[in-house]
C-alpha cells in the first residue's frame, strides 16, 4: 500500500490507534517504527496540529488527534464501501445483513434466505430476527423487512407483500370465558395486544360498511406476534394479529376466528427496506429482487 497520500496517513493513524504504539503499528504494516513515525509528523505538519503525545511508557491523542482519527475511520470505511459495491457489481460476494421480524421471518424470510444461499454462494447473508427496529442508516442492517405504513425517510422502500389481520383464541379459553359474537363482547376479555409504538392502540372493525374501533384491554402486551399468538395458543386471551403467524394454527384448529362477519379486511403493506443509490451493493440488490420475485405474503 502506498502510504504518501493522505488516504495513507489516515491509514498508518488508525493502525496506531488500534494497535496502541507505533512499533507494533509498523509490525502490521510492514513497516519501520521509523517510517511511521515520519508519516505522522508528516500529518502533524501538513495540519499544522499536534496529533499524538509520544513519551517513552505511554501514547496519547491530542483533543485534534482524536478529530482526527473519528474522521479518518469513518472516511476509511467510505473507501471501503464504495471499492466494495463497484467490485461486487462482477461477482456479488460478502456479508449481506438482513434483519426480519421474529415471526414472520423464521415462517417466510428463512426458506428464502436458504434458496438465496444456494443461488448465491459468494455471498454471506447474516440474518437477525426480532421484533426491534434497526437503525439501516447507522450501519446496523442492510436490508430490513418491516410491517405495516413507513414513515418518511432517506432510505428506498419496495413492498414485497401484504397480510391480513385476525382475531383469535384457543378452544379452551373459549370454554372457559365464552365466545364474543360481535365486536363490543371483547371489551370484556382479556385481549393481549402489542405494545410497541407503531401499534394501533385500537381494534379496527366494519359494520354496515361504516369502520369503527374498539379500545380493547388485557393483562399481557408484548412486541412479538409470535409471541402473542402462543399466549393465544395457551388460553391467555384474545388477539389480533397478523394472518401469515397463525394460519396453521388455524388450519389444525388450534385457534379459532372470531367475530370475522365484522373484520373490516384491512391489509398491512410489508416492505424490504434498504440504502438505495448507485452505491448499493449488487448482493442487497439481488436479495431484494429476490423478495420481490419469491415472497408469498
Amino acid at each position: 500500500m502506498d502510504f504518501n497520500g493522505r488516504s495513507g496517513e489516515m491509514s498508518v493513524f488508525v493502525t496506531v490507534a488500534r494497535e496502541g504504539s507505533l512499533s507494533a503499528a509498523a509490525r502490521a504494516l510492514g513497516l519501520t517504527p521509523s517510517a511511521v513515525s515520519r508519516i505522522i509528523a508528516r500529518a502533524e505538519q501538513r495540519l499544522g496540529t499536534r496529533l499524538l503525545l509520544r513519551t517513552t511508557r505511554a501514547l496519547t491523542f491530542t483533543a485534534e488527534g482524536e478529530a482526527f482519527l473519528r474522521g479518518a475511520r469513518r472516511i476509511l470505511a467510505d473507501m471501503d464501501e464504495v471499492e466494495e459495491a463497484i467490485a461486487d457489481q462482477g461477482v456479488p460476494k460478502g456479508r449481506l445483513r438482513v434483519s426480519a421480524a421474529l415471526g414472520h421471518g423464521r415462517l417466510a424470510i428463512v426458506p428464502l434466505v436458504a434458496d438465496f444461499s444456494a443461488r448465491h454462494p459468494n455471498i454471506v447473508v447474516d440474518l437477525s430476527l426480532g421484533d426491534e427496529v434497526v437503525d439501516i442508516l447507522a450501519g446496523q442492517a442492510d436490508v430490513a423487512v418491516r410491517f405495516g405504513h413507513l414513515p418518511d425517510s432517506p432510505l428506498t422502500a419496495r413492498r414485497i407483500g401484504h397480510t391480513g389481520q385476525v382475531v383469535v383464541a384457543s378452544p379452551d379459553y373459549l370454554r372457559r370465558h365464552g365466545t364474543p359474537n360481535e365486536p363490543e363482547d371483547l371489551l370484556q376479555h382479556n385481549c393481549l395486544r402489542f405494545n410497541f409504538r407503531r401499534a394501533e392502540p385500537d381494534w379496527p372493525f366494519v359494520r354496515d360498511g361504516k369502520e369503527f374501533s374498539l379500545k380493547v384491554n388485557g393483562n399481557i402486551e408484548c412486541s412479538s406476534g409470535e409471541a402473542l399468538a402462543q399466549f393465544a395458543r395457551v388460553g391467555a386471551g384474545i388477539a389480533r394479529i397478523g394472518e401469515f403467524s397463525v394460519r396453521e394454527d388455524l388450519q389444525r384448529g388450534d385457534l379459532i376466528p372470531l367475530v370475522e362477519d365484522w373484520n373490516p379486511g384491512d391489509q398491512e403493506p410489508i416492505h424490504a427496506v434498504f440504502v438505495g443509490g448507485l452505491a448499493m451493493p449488487a448482493r442487497v440488490r439481488l436479495f431484494v429482487d429476490f423478495l420481490l420475485e419469491h415472497h408469498r405474503m
